[in-house]
């Protein structure tokens, strides 16, 4: 969930994101929901393996999750962070360094026949810039399986009603300030399902489904209501986004 397009033109950032104490893994529930989207997407591996780029793989582990979900397929786990591609090595068979920016990822164009790009999008300056280099690497009606925290999932329209700051949402890289939790973890962008719907298909993608997941790190007594909530992907804490890249 690294591989972001800011660190190459700010230095700070990219220190952040190399620090190991910045967390580099989503949660399990995130990730089988994500590879049961792909996984029925996809269908059964025949013949040629499909190629499956994890985008900000971070530490391997959610690509590992979905690997049981997709076998018969390659996947390739890619960031720009050495530490998180140390750590992912020893998940995937195939975990390689790439950026988003200054020329592009490491693959040729419409190489790949799905994208998970998992927890990434909050985390770039250029979100435009990444989502067309997905699509130039994509083949025409390849996947992409985009998951990201939805502002407006539930507890945060209670917490702006109370004036608090959102969860997600983060003001500085040093410390949290008014809002809760304890970890800071460089979010710079935060969408509701409206927006990251309109954008998507503004970058040439077709929208095939919008859905809701948990969130790993909502206080126990709640999970049961956060669970509930991803029956709305509106109100749930994670929303994932399958989308198709457009022939034209």
């Amino acid at each position: 969930m690294n591989a972001t397009t800011a660190p190459e033109h700010h230095p700070d950032l990219r220190e952040f994101y190399e620090d190991p104490s910045v967390p580099v893994a989503s949660g399990t529930p995130r990730s089988l929901r994500q590879a049961r989207m792909l996984a029925a997407a996809l269908g059964p591996a025949t013949g040629t393996p499909r190629t499956i780029l994890d985008i900000g793989c971070g530490d391997g582990t959610a690509a590992a999750t979905a690997a049981p979900l997709l076998p018969g397929h390659r996947i390739i786990g890619v960031d720009w962070s050495q530490d998180a591609l140390k750590r992912a090595r020893t998940h995937l068979s195939y975990a390689i360094r790439g950026e988003l920016t200054d020329g592009g990822l490491p693959f040729r164009t419409a190489s790949a026949d799905a994208v998970l790009f998992s927890e990434v999008i909050e985390h770039l300056v250029d979100p435009d810039a990444a989502l067309d280099e997905i699509r130039r690497i994509l083949r025409p009606g390849g996947h992409l399986m985009l998951s990201t925290p939805n502002l407006a999932a539930w507890y945060n329209r209670a917490l702006l009603l109370a004036g608090v700051q959102p969860v997600f949402s983060e003001v500085s890289l040093r410390a949290i300030h008014g809002r809760p939790g304890t970890e800071v973890v460089g979010h710079l962008r935060l969408y509701t399902a409206r927006a990251l719907r309109e954008f998507v298909a503004a970058s040439g993608f077709e929208i095939v489904a919008v859905k809701g997941a948990p969130f790993h790190g909502v206080p126990r007594p709640l999970r049961p209501l956060d669970r509930l909530a991803c029956s709305r992907p509106s109100l749930a804490s994670i929303l994932l986004l399958h989308a198709r890249k457009t022939k034209t």
